[in-house]
């Protein structure tokens, strides 16, 4: 019922809107054009495209009840800083969303008419023919007047007139609600691909942007931790292990037993720094997720976390390799920060794929606090996921338990 009623007060409500902003728009236009040649129409068709747009902002917002969205307002182009008084005068006329509206406002009458039409006459209708036993009394006593049931040939009576205006109303009362959205329906997607389409397009634009620059983002701040990480480990490693190794080139001739002992450290060594070169490369592209998938190379993960790991992969197909990476970075980074700073017992990771979508969601009982603000790990995350149009929830209060949800288009 609260959707019959907003569309009713759409379609009303907007009729006489629509008469009023016809008048001015069209008089503003005609009057701006005729006199643009002496200069005096511009001030004029700048006034008439301010108008127009406050209308178009009052349609948007109506608009936003009809189509159950939220309000999209398109960017009007603002004066240049440091602009004129005429060229502040002028610039609606600068802006093509103005025009827009201006046309809106134009063309916007006839499916007014219609929709306010359609509207008044399927709420008359089965209003009409349910109170018929209230009115029909003073109408059937009227000398010489004849019911439709009697044109067709259903009889004559005040109660035969009753059940058969009854029953019209009740099916135009089912009938209605359905009459009513479709004329609201008729003039709102005017609205929307003149008042809207613009705005929801550029805000796609500016969304593809800001998941571009994210993935910028992500990328360079995973190069300079892996250089950090290079650097503090596997390269001083590796700056010991030369030093081991010249030191033991020189004790082979003096002290072969000394030698014997610098080598034997120096392999240790070596093997240190293989494993943490490998622990690094897990975190970039592991071989196993290009030849076997998410889900073999997230087991992979859960088997080498120290936390106790419960993983539960509902989904086995292969996805688009960015799609892969960005959840197997997440799954790694996440089960990093669970192992060192979330003092969990144990931790639980599910795949599952609902609809065009794979959802990835990492719980752990640990003392939780983790969160997504700028400057924590989080949001590396967040901006990696961005840049292949997903998003990232956290839910950890202080004191536990953790729960992540990476959430990626997959379809």
């Amino acid at each position: 019922m609260r959707r019959v009623l907003l569309d009713t007060r759409y379609t009303l409500v907007g009729f006489p809107t629509a008469v009023i902003g016809f008048v001015i728009m069209l008089a503003g236009f005609a009057a701006g054009v005729g006199t643009a040649i002496v200069w005096l129409g511009v001030p004029l068709l700048a006034g008439t495209l301010l108008a127009a747009r406050g209308f178009a902002d009052a349609e948007r917002g109506w608009l936003s009840d009809v189509l159950d969205r939220p309000p999209v307002r398109p960017r009007y182009k603002p004066a240049p800083p440091g602009a004129g008084r005429f060229r502040r005068v002028v610039n609606p006329l600068t802006s093509g969303q103005s025009w827009l509206d201006l046309l809106h406002g134009i063309i916007n009458l006839p499916f007014a008419i219609l929709s306010f039409v359609l509207t008044v006459v399927f709420w008359a209708l089965p209003l009409a023919g349910l109170t018929y036993p209230i009115y029909g009394i003073i109408t059937s006593r009227i000398p010489g007047n004849v019911e439709l049931p009697e044109l067709l040939g259903l009889g004559d009576g005040y109660g035969v007139n009753s059940i058969f205006y009854v029953s019209l109303g009740l099916v135009f009362a089912l009938i209605m609600p359905f009459a009513v959205r479709g004329s609201a329906l008729l003039r709102a997607g005017l609205g929307r691909a003149l008042l809207t389409g613009v705005a929801e397009l550029q805000e796609r634009i500016d969304d593809l942007a800001q998941g571009r620059a994210a993935a910028v983002s992500a990328e360079a701040n995973a190069l300079r931790k892996l250089e950090r990480d290079i650097h503090d480990g596997p390269q001083q490693r590796l700056v010991s292990l030369a030093m081991e190794l010249s030191r033991a080139q020189r004790q082979l001739a003096k002290d072969p037993e000394a030698a014997q002992a610098t080598i034997k450290s120096a392999i240790s060594a070596t093997r240190e720094t293989l494993d943490e070169l490998r622990a690094l490369s897990r975190g970039i592209a592991p071989p196993i997720l290009s030849d076997r998938g998410l889900a073999p190379a997230l087991a992979a993960l859960a088997g080498r976390c120290t936390v106790p790991v419960d993983l539960d992969v509902q989904t086995a197909e292969r996805y688009q390799a960015a799609v892969e990476n960005a959840l197997y970075f997440v799954c790694a980074e996440t089960l990093t920060n669970v192992a060192k700073h979330s003092r969990a017992t144990s931790c639980a990771i599910q795949l599952v794929r609902i609809g065009d979508f794979l959802m990835l969601t990492i719980g752990d009982d640990g003392v939780g606090g983790a969160h997504v603000a700028k400057g924590h790990g989080l949001a590396g995350l967040a901006d990696r996921l961005r840049a292949v149009d997903g998003e990232l929830s956290v839910q950890s209060p202080d004191g536990g338990p953790t729960v992540i949800v990476a959430e990626v288009p997959c379809g």
